[in-house]
């Protein structure tokens, strides 16, 4: 009978740990026991709220950056060029009897119109850089766009020394010979 009792209340403990137990395992299992189509909404409607906000989000700093960038638009100066006289050089050619000649026409594109100015007491100074460059220059130096190129840079870098503290933007041409 001592063995009944002690089994009673053994059962009585396990009853009230189970009611405990059970009682958690029922709020687990109220939450997971929702049928398929409760979860398919409640994905949905997490779906469409992320979604929805990240669409906003896009569409509010899109308006923002397109106008941003037509205030930049607006705001943007012409180029000002200023025209360079015509130059022309022998080339440099030792191999060859024959004399070969450069005749070349540039353009400087300036950042605005108040550097013509500043340009201008400066331009002897200017041609003196370009005369004796392109007196250096061989024929082959000037082959091909890659030539022209390698030209053009050299020049806007010597210009931007004559002239410094001030820069142009680019050395621009307007007609080259060779001859």
């Amino acid at each position: 009978m001592a063995d009944a009792k002690a089994a009673v209340i053994d059962n009585e403990a396990d009853g009230e740990e189970g009611a405990d137990g059970a009682s958690e395992k029922q709020s687990k299992s109220k939450w997971f026991s929702l049928p398929p189509l409760k979860y398919l909404i409640i994905g949905g409607a997490a779906f469409v709220l992320l979604a929805g906000g990240g669409a906003g989000a896009y569409f509010y700093y899109a308006a923002k950056y397109d106008a941003k960038a037509k205030e930049e638009a607006q705001s943007a100066k012409p180029a000002v060029f200023v025209d360079l006289p015509e130059v022309v050089v022998n080339l440099s050619s030792a191999a060859t009897d024959r004399t070969q000649y450069l005749k070349i026409k540039v353009v400087l594109e300036l950042p605005n119109q108040k550097m013509i100015e500043q340009i201008q007491p400066i331009m002897p100074r200017v041609m003196d850089a370009f005369q004796t460059y392109l007196r250096e220059l061989r024929p082959n130096d000037l082959d091909g766009s890659a030539g022209l190129y390698r030209l053009k840079e050299e020049l806007t870098r010597r210009v931007n020394a004559s002239i410094a503290p001030n820069r142009i933007n680019a050395v621009l041409f307007k007609e080259i010979v060779v001859q």
